[in-house]
């Protein structure tokens, strides 16, 4: 008997849209809505760097020129790097916007080795979401040492940040000896509660703590039904009832329902 193995992780752009679909399933399945999506790819600033010695610090600097958009800072950090490297990353401040970004870029990195086929990637990429307000950043560096490809951030209306981030993420398996291909997203629950529309509080419904089979199942049934139902565990009965609740679970005539307080 052989032991069935998993499918290898996808390597393809292919599972970077499904990390986003599903992302945005989150959202809308939130009630949000008007969100944005912003892309960019962490190789265009890469290429532009490759072959130029530096240090951690100045790199850390350098990505945080290029996130602030500080063109001031840019040029003194990059005064010494070769005329294309420092031209590119000068330019990549002001590639940010709708899809005319890209064309932009392609007539701007025309001599980046790599850099036209990640353009191209980002304008496939884009189309997949045809419903989504998509925009492009590629000086947004954020995640540099984390991201290996594609990035997305999706931001809504009233957050003060980005509500979700994720992307192409292959190299961060290499410390646990598992450099294999990933992509996934993180989102900010304290973004979204600050956002999600809010409920009407609905009073929640008292019931005992036991192991008894109809009572699970009477429970279980509420709670499918939409209900909160508070099970009061033993020695807690005369604790403040902090979830308002305006029934009670009982026990009668051989079954358990539902009265009112």
């Amino acid at each position: 008997m052989t032991t069935p193995r998993s499918a290898p992780p996808h390597a393809g752009p292919e599972a970077d849209v499904e990390a986003l679909s599903l992302a945005l399933a989150c959202v809308q399945g939130a009630g949000l809505a008007g969100f944005t999506v912003d892309l960019g790819d962490v190789r265009i600033a890469r290429s532009l760097m490759a072959g130029v010695m530096l240090d951690a610090s100045i790199l850390q600097k350098v990505h945080a020129a290029l996130a602030a958009k500080d063109a001031t800072e840019l040029a003194g950090l990059t005064k010494n790097f070769p005329q294309a490297s420092r031209e590119g990353l000068l330019a990549l401040l002001q590639l940010y916007g709708d899809v005319s970004v890209l064309d932009e870029a392609e007539k701007l990195l025309a001599g980046i080795p790599g850099a036209q086929h990640v353009l191209q990637h980002l304008k496939w990429f884009a189309a997949q979401f045809p419903q989504a307000n998509v925009t492009f950043d590629l000086a947004d560096v954020r995640g540099y040492s984390y991201y290996s490809g594609t990035r997305f951030a999706v931001y809504v209306p009233g957050a003060s940040d980005a509500l979700v981030r994720g992307g192409r993420y292959d190299e961060v398996g290499a410390v646990f000896g598992r450099n294999r291909p990933a992509a996934g997203f993180s989102l900010d629950i304290k973004q979204l509660v600050s956002v999600v529309p809010s409920r009407p509080l609905r009073a929640a419904i008292r019931a005992p703590w036991g192991s008894d089979t109809q009572l699970s199942s009477a429970i279980a049934q509420l709670r499918a039904q939409g209900e909160t139902v508070v099970c009061v565990l033993p020695g807690h009965e005369s604790e403040v009832d902090e979830f308002d609740c305006d029934r009670v679970l009982v026990h009668s005539a051989g079954q358990w329902v539902v009265q009112a307080i």
